[in-house]
C-alpha cells in the first residue's frame, strides 16, 4: 500500500511517520487538544508512541495516517488519519484528527475533510467513510454534519477515555451515492 500525498492550494497531507511527527509536539502539548479523546499525546514520548501505533496500522494495511501541512501559515497543523480500513466491505473511517487551537474555524479542516472524502470516494472507490466522535464533543460534530455526514445512530458507553470515564460514541456516515452531492457543496465552501 503506498500512502497518497492528498493536497490542494491550502493544505497538504502526506504519510506521517517517525521520522517527520517531531513538527507536531508543540502543537500536540496545546492543552485540552484531544480532550474527547481516548489516546494521549501529552509528552514528547507519548506523541511518538502515538504515531508508532499508526505507523504499525499502515504496516498492516489498516490505517493510513497523514501529517497536515497549512500552505496559508507554511506550518505544521496537525494530524489526521484514515481508520479500521476495510478493503473488502469498502467501508473506512476518518478521524484521530487533532489540528492545533490556532488553526481551527480557519477552513483548514474543512480542506482536510474533503480531499481524504475525495480520495475515499474517488480514487478507492469506496462505498461508505464513517466518523466516530464523543457525544460531549459538539463543536466535532457541528464540523462533520457541515460536511454532510448523517447520524446513523450513538453506541451508548462504548469508549473507555483517559480519566476512566465511558464515552458514548455518535456515528456518522456518508454513502458513496450521497458524495456527488456532498461535494459540489463542499466545493462551494472552499472554492
Amino acid at each position: 500500500m503506498t500512502a497518497p500525498t492528498l493536497e490542494n492550494s491550502r493544505v497538504k497531507l502526506s504519510l506521517l511517520d517517525l521520522s517527520n511527527y517531531k513538527h507536531l509536539e508543540t502543537i500536540a502539548q496545546q492543552k485540552d487538544l484531544i480532550y474527547y479523546s481516548p489516546s494521549d499525546i501529552s509528552t514528547s514520548e507519548k506523541l511518538r508512541d502515538y504515531v508508532q501505533l499508526a505507523v504499525d496500522g499502515y504496516y498492516h494495511k489498516i490505517v493510513i495516517p497523514f501529517i497536515v501541512f497549512d500552505k496559508a501559515t507554511q506550518t505544521y497543523a496537525g494530524s489526521t488519519r484514515f481508520g479500521l480500513i476495510n478493503w473488502k466491505n469498502k467501508l473506512l473511517h476518518i478521524g484521530w484528527t487533532w489540528i492545533g487551537h490556532e488553526f481551527q474555524g480557519t477552513g483548514l479542516n474543512v480542506n482536510m475533510k474533503f480531499l481524504m472524502l475525495q480520495y475515499a470516494f474517488e480514487s478507492l472507490e469506496f462505498e461508505k467513510v464513517e466518523f466516530r466522535i464523543d457525544d460531549r464533543n459538539n463543536k466535532s460534530r457541528r464540523a462533520v454534519e457541515k460536511l454532510g455526514a448523517t447520524l446513523e445512530g450513538i453506541l451508548r458507553r462504548d469508549v473507555p477515555m483517559k480519566d476512566g470515564y465511558r464515552r458514548n460514541t455518535c456515528c456518522y456516515g456518508i454513502l458513496k451515492e450521497e458524495w456527488p452531492g456532498i461535494k459540489a457543496e463542499l466545493l462551494k465552501i472552499i472554492g
